[in-house]
């Protein structure tokens, strides 16, 4: 049996890993090819994550660049073809909602190889956003859907899909987390930083939504500016987010910029912050398994279940309402602040047993 996993972009990884690692350990023989799309081209936003989580090296790395979704996503369909028709797998795993994962299940789909979706059945209901339309089209290909919570399953069958395609296994980027904690605990960034802990907010954005627009990027930097006067502000700058600053003339005086962290570091400062202020899908998921307080800058959520059960608060890109949130939250206003059902670092043994179970 050959299993061929598809990573493209940072957010995968953390989801790659752990399912590469429990196949690895079920015993069973087995080939697994590891295929680099190149989706995340930058040293920083790829390389170090691999090495932080201790991947192998890549047995196919694509190369594709950047470019617009469209003109990615058909450079890494055109450069994974001859890779999937060479390789012969038995199974294509992807995962997540990036260029890639779409890109890759439709070739797989045009030469009848099964794939596997790992992260299945998530909706914001908001068409606006690429991930989205991502999503709906990768779970409509699929062949087997493994998904992170129960809303996933109930939008699958929502859609059609037949119920034995779906499995709910539960997080797999809490495997990884969860593995990794003991291991952030030991790294020297808080000190090399000079923060200690629960003193800081800890900022991301990488969202079109949010930095392509002049005017909604210069509210939410000015809303940062005034935070930081309370407390420091650290915020990782994702290199499209620096770009369009650049692009627009925008500062934000006060807030402690960052060149892009290694997994590591970053959970270390993720366990340790205040708040977290972000438009990621993922940093929703991981302080909610952490217990941190995390504003997410948009309209709407794939991830309800951090809303329901997690510390997950939706805060609209305006500079009072950032502020009034981040004043809420340091009130301690009461939430419930549960971990979702199977988010218990042994949701890739579970995909790795039905993966098994389908040779």
């Amino acid at each position: 049996m050959k299993i061929m996993h598809i990573a493209g972009a940072r957010p995968n990884f953390m989801k790659v890993a752990p399912v590469m690692q429990a196949l690895a350990d079920c015993g069973s023989p087995l080939e697994q090819v590891l295929v680099h799309t190149g989706q995340h081209y930058d040293f920083e936003m790829s390389q170090v994550f691999f090495e932080d989580l201790g991947m192998p090296t890549p047995d196919e790395y694509l190369q594709v660049g950047s470019g617009s979704h469209a003109e990615q996503t058909g450079k890494i369909m055109i450069a994974f073809e001859p890779v999937l028709l060479r390789r012969k797998p038995d199974w294509v795993v992807v995962v997540g909602d990036v260029n890639s994962t779409v890109a890759c299940a439709l070739v797989c789909a045009k030469l009848n190889v099964r794939v596997a979706h790992v992260e299945a059945g998530l909706r914001s209901g908001d068409r606006e956003m690429p991930e989205e339309i991502n999503r709906l089209l990768t779970d409509q290909l699929a062949d087997l859907l493994f998904t992170p919570s129960q809303d996933g399953d109930a939008n699958l069958l929502r859609e059609g899909i037949a119920p034995e395609k779906i499995h709910f296994v539960g997080n797999v980027m809490i495997d990884s987390l969860v593995k990794m904690l003991p291991a952030a605990a030991l790294r020297t960034v808080l000190s090399d930083l000079g923060l200690e802990k629960k003193s800081y907010i800890l900022v991301t954005l990488h969202r079109p939504s949010n930095v392509d627009n002049p005017e909604v990027l210069a509210r939410i930097l000015s809303a940062l500016s005034e935070l930081a006067l309370r407390q420091p502000v650290l915020f990782p700058v994702h290199p499209r987010t620096r770009l369009r600053m650049q692009e627009f003339g925008l500062e934000a005086p006060g807030v402690r910029f960052l060149d892009p962290l290694g997994y590591l570091d970053f959970l270390a400062l993720t366990q340790a912050a205040d708040i977290v202020m972000t438009d990621s899908g993922g940093i929703q998921e991981e302080t909610t398994f952490l217990g941190v307080p995390c504003l997410t800058l948009r309209a709407n959520t794939e991830r309800p279940i951090t809303l329901e059960l997690g510390t997950n608060r939706l805060v609209p890109s305006e500079k009072q309402a950032i502020l009034e949130a981040a004043a809420h939250t340091r009130q301690g206003e009461p939430g419930a602040r549960q971990i979702p059902p199977l988010w218990d670092g042994r949701a890739a043994a579970r995909i790795a047993e039905v993966l098994l179970r389908n040779p």
